[in-house]
């Protein structure tokens, strides 16, 4: 299992949203490009991008300090999302050494978009839910739907997605302990992996993570942390050694 740091841009700005609430916003680094040094520095082997901005206004904002990421770490696996929803945009983001896009709001919104992506960029879409009370969540979390995440989930399975970021909102930014039961319910219902976010805490978390992963509730392949490593209450080195060491 991956410890993914989580560096979510705004205003060219390195941030985190409590929630997904744009009022309850905490700026941790006016660096973005220097942060991701500072996470491959420490053992990083993923990132988490999130434009933040783009998933405000539906389309990609921060591109240019993403790809400048994505090109001073060629080795760095690169997951983004925020404002992915179009397959130019898909384009030009893998042609910048972006591993991964993650489609949220379309995904909801039109389920068809997921599968004609999977065809045309095999391997590289990943389904992102966000979650509050097993009901998704869209539009930069502002919209709660009544389709549940267990549903769609399923559909994009068969569509050949590489993976799903699952963030349980009620949980996001507010260092409370990740959802476990939910993510368990997840993992358990799909064959394609699962990346955890929201709630971690501390290294208490990454343990409960990585036991449920040796049991038989599917495959929890990352877990995603931002305001635990940026509020120093989560050690990076730590959470990875300890991840080596389960493996």
């Amino acid at each position: 299992m991956q410890v993914i740091p989580a560096i979510d841009f705004k205003d060219g700005k390195v941030v985190n949203l409590k929630q997904g609430q744009l009022e309850q916003t905490t700026t941790y680094s006016e660096d973005p490009i220097g942060m991701a040094d500072h996470w491959v520095s420490q053992g990083a082997e993923r990132l988490h991008l999130v434009d933040l901005d783009g998933a405000f206004e539906g389309a990609p904002v921060n591109q240019k300090a993403i790809a400048t990421i994505a090109q001073n770490h060629p080795s760095l696996t690169i997951q983004l999302g925020g404002g992915i929803r179009s397959p130019e945009v898909i384009e030009a983001y893998l042609a910048a050494n972006v591993n991964y896009l993650i489609i949220g709001t379309r995904a909801v919104e039109e389920p068809e978009f997921v599968g004609e992506m999977c065809k045309r960029f095999p391997g590289h879409i990943i389904v992102g839910l966000d979650g509050l009370h097993g009901m998704v969540a869209t539009k930069g979390w502002t919209e709660v739907t009544d389709i549940t995440v267990k549903s769609l989930a399923m559909l994009f399975e068969a569509d050949g997605i590489a993976a799903i970021v699952y963030t349980d909102i009620g949980k996001d930014g507010m260092m409370g302990g990740i959802n476990l039961h939910s993510t368990k319910y997840l993992a358990s219902a799909v064959n394609v992996p699962v990346i955890a976010s929201g709630g971690v805490t501390d290294i208490k978390d990454i343990e409960v993570l990585l036991e449920e992963d040796d049991k038989v509730f599917g495959d929890i392949m990352g877990v995603i942390t931002g305001r635990a490593l940026y509020e120093g209450t989560l050690d990076l080195q730590e959470a990875i050694a300890l991840t080596k060491v389960w493996d």
